[in-house]
């Protein structure tokens, strides 16, 4: 009888893994099916039922935030990738995780920016751009890689430097921006950053101490696709543009919420001016109302009317 007893309760324990199996797994093919469709703003995390029926509680979990609320809200889910743990309570105590992939995408769809080409200058094609500025026809550019790093000053349709600095070899130069009357330059893996008066001459540096204070991080998407991999940025009229690594399409994005409004496909001209894996367009500024485009190792800047 004892015997019989024990072979019973094992037999209820391997029912109960298996049922417990069986609703992660119908929970985890639910979250991939869902993966590209996405979700909006607003829009409820409908759970298939085996799971609803099986859960006491159900709380998802993502970072250091934890939440009972199954609906995509902005104060805890933000636009593009969420990497989310799901955590189940079953009505016999036992608690099961399951982690998933929650695709956030904006709800406007963003609009196809037509253009046109009216200028095109001259760039030096050895320069691995990385910060790309247009002030008054003066170029101000970054130029990257590691014992190839300079900060160089031009005049727009030249490719004679005005001014240039040449940067220690351990450096590679990344993104500028003008802010005032200085220039401020970040750097790749060192984790200092540079500010020049316009001369171009070192005021200071600094490090993600002192006295760069991360303010709040915005993420991009547009209503299809999100975006993790952004470069190049410039600001104009109320709105970011943002080169993405390896595309060939400049974002225009609403930086209150991180939305993608719309989309330049630059493929003709990228065409023409990339061979390989790393010459890639990289580079926005404004001319004006003006765009002038360019790219690593591009020989050409070009300026574009956007529509």
């Amino acid at each position: 009888m004892k015997k019989i007893v024990i072979t019973c309760f094992a037999l209820l324990i391997l029912a109960s893994c298996n049922k417990e199996k069986d609703i992660l797994n119908s929970l985890n093919d639910h979250n991939i099916a869902l993966q590209n469709k996405g979700y909006h703003f607003g829009d409820k995390l409908n759970l298939p039922q085996d799971v609803l029926d099986y859960a006491e509680a159900i709380t998802v979990s993502y970072g250091d935030k934890e939440t009972s609320n199954l609906t995509i809200d902005p104060k805890f889910f933000s636009l593009g990738k969420n990497d989310v743990t799901f955590n189940i309570k079953t009505k016999g105590g036992e608690v099961l995780q399951q982690d998933a992939t929650i695709n956030v995408f904006a709800k406007a769809k963003a609009r196809e920016i037509r253009y046109e080409v009216v200028n095109q200058y001259p760039h030096d094609a050895d320069n691995f751009t990385e910060g790309f500025e247009n002030h008054g026809d003066v170029i101000y550019e970054s130029v990257g890689l590691e014992g190839k790093s300079k900060l160089m000053k031009y005049t727009l349709g030249s490719r004679t430097p005005l001014l240039q600095i040449t940067q220690p070899s351990n450096i590679f130069s990344e993104g500028i921006t003008v802010f005032g009357d200085k220039i401020y330059q970040l750097t790749y893996r060192s984790k200092i950053g540079f500010v020049y008066d316009m001369n171009m001459k070192l005021i200071k540096q600094f490090d993600p101490e002192n006295p760069s204070k991360v303010l709040r991080t915005i993420a991009i998407a547009s209503d299809k696709e999100g975006y993790d991999q952004i470069n190049e940025l410039e600001y104009h009229d109320g709105s970011l543009y943002a080169n993405v690594w390896q595309k060939p399409i400049i974002l225009q994005i609403n930086p209150a919420n991180g939305e993608v409004t719309g989309i330049i496909d630059l493929t003709n001209i990228t065409k023409q001016n990339t061979t390989g894996n790393d010459d890639v367009l990289n580079g926005i500024a404004f001319k004006g109302e003006n765009m002038l485009i360019t790219g690593k190792n591009w020989s050409k800047i070009y300026e574009i009317i956007i529509k």
